[in-house]
């Protein structure tokens, strides 16, 4: 029997060809272009929930700490000013400013304090009822400031009751010295107008006292306070022992008994020439509850670095203290005498360590986040990859019904037709990997729905590729 040739495949239309080729393309890139805006607009949700979440805490950080600040320091001459000075140095290797004010002394330092004319101040210790300051923080306590009480009179006056009728300088208005002259004057009985009150401190009383314009000096001051270290060597001058030291100390808590050495201020000419004892207040560092808590601990360091030495009355160890204060401690003070300096500002520069420190915060609403977007974002992620393919069922499924409901064969060539769109369309999506076996399976159900229709309308090359077999 001659073999018959093969049919010839239909010519291409190469219009119809090109046209389907540039639907396909178009398909393509608004497939593309939609999948892009589900991801950007995951993404988009994800950033949008973490800048809200950060600017809502961002409400509670602290703000930077200012560049400048201001202290009352009391008088040139005083061990405050000095004192200040000092601080002020270890401000400037941070880059801080600190102004030094001068001042007429504890009293004035503390007004200026509560005015918020400065942020911080040295005020003796004893001056102030912490009640009647609620805004003020103590931060620590520097060194001893004992009250020295000269006298050029012979015999010398031995108790404080012993200065009545005489010339004495008390200090002047606004200085720590005269409230405790005063205070200690009463307590012995003596009024202000049974003696001669001078407002002079410093060199001006050194002058007159050696000149005999004065009988005695009230002094509050460190030891090495330039009205002590002129007065304690100079001829006919001499300093009143405080026998009673301890009784003062029980009476005014914020006294201190000290002992000064005999020696101990020049062996060579035996100053003292014997112990004599003191009473002696605090020099203490206070802030304004305003202070900012950065400043606040930069200024406890440089108060550790500047007070962390041996004096004529206390070693190394001793000072800074929250020991004689005032005012409840600051949670910077309270902190700093617990823990000492903080972990970050021992390794960091200060604006480094502060930076931290303040944005820490920041890491709340990260954290927060983390766990439930962990959770999201995945599947978000795998229903908008399953979305591309999932959404052809749609189709797949609306034509399975219209092939089982309408069975006449225009209707069931529609059914095929669109079939071949869907696989045509499913063939240009793309999706991970890992997600390929679902496209896959799309495919091979398009196939069979396929191969259903063909074998209603009696096509046997398709059934046989079922199983069915073609009648001899």
């Amino acid at each position: 029997m001659p073999r018959v040739p093969p049919t010839p495949p239909p010519p291409i239309d190469d219009a119809a060809h090109e046209s389907r080729s540039a639907s396909r393309r178009r398909s393509r890139r608004s497939r593309r272009l939609r999948s892009g805006g589900e991801r950007f607009g995951i993404t988009a949700l994800a950033v949008l929930l973490v800048a809200g979440a950060l600017w809502l805490t961002y409400q509670f950080v602290e703000p930077a700490p200012p560049d400048r600040l201001r202290i009352a320091a009391g008088s040139p001459q005083g061990a405050y000013h000095a004192f200040a000075v000092e601080l002020a140095e270890a401000f400037a290797s941070e880059n801080i400013t600190l102004e030094v004010l001068e001042t007429e002394g504890s009293v004035d330092n503390l007004a200026r304090l509560e005015a918020g004319e400065v942020e911080i101040a040295f005020v003796q210790s004893g001056l102030a009822d912490a009640a009647d300051h609620p805004d003020l923080e103590g931060l620590a306590s520097l060194y001893f400031e004992p009250l020295w009480v000269f006298s050029t009179r012979a015999p010398p006056p031995e108790r404080i009751a012993d200065l009545a009728g005489l010339r004495v300088a008390v200090g002047p208005e606004g200085s720590g010295t005269r409230r405790v002259a005063l205070q200690l004057l009463a307590t012995n009985g003596i009024e202000s107008d049974a003696l001669t009150l001078e407002p002079t401190s410093g060199p001006e009383a050194v002058e007159a006292l050696l000149a005999g314009r004065l009988d005695a000096a009230f002094t509050i001051s460190s030891a090495e306070g330039a009205m002590v270290r002129s007065l304690l060597g100079a001829d006919g001058v001499t300093l009143m022992d405080f026998a009673r030291a301890e009784a003062y100390a029980r009476r005014y808590p914020f006294f201190t008994s000290l002992t000064l050495p005999a020696g101990v201020i020049d062996l060579a000419r035996d100053l003292p020439r014997r112990d004599v004892t003191l009473v002696a207040v605090a020099a203490t560092l206070v802030a304004h509850e305003d202070l900012h808590p950065a400043l606040a601990d930069l200024a406890l360091q440089a108060a550790g670095r500047v007070s962390a030495r041996s004096t004529l009355f206390s070693d190394a160890r001793r000072f800074p203290s929250a020991d004689f204060l005032d005012f409840s401690p600051s949670d910077e003070a309270s902190r700093y005498y617990k823990y000492g300096v903080p972990f970050l500002q021992r390794y960091l520069p200060f604006w480094a360590a502060n930076l931290i420190d303040r944005l820490k915060l920041l890491a709340l609403p990260l954290v927060a986040l983390l766990l439930p977007l962990s959770r999201l974002l995945p599947p978000a992620y795998r229903w908008s990859v399953r979305k591309k393919v999932f959404r052809w069922y749609r189709e797949v499924q609306r034509i399975d019904l219209r092939a089982s409901d309408d069975t006449r064969r225009p209707s069931l060539e529609a059914c095929l037709a669109e079939l071949e769109r869907i696989e045509d369309d499913a063939r240009e999506v793309e999706v991970p990997l890992a997600y390929a076996h679902e496209l896959y399976a799309l495919r091979q159900h398009i196939d069979l729905l396929t191969l259903q229709i063909e074998r209603r309308l009696g096509r046997g090359g398709s059934s046989s590729s079922i199983g069915s077999t073609s009648p001899p």
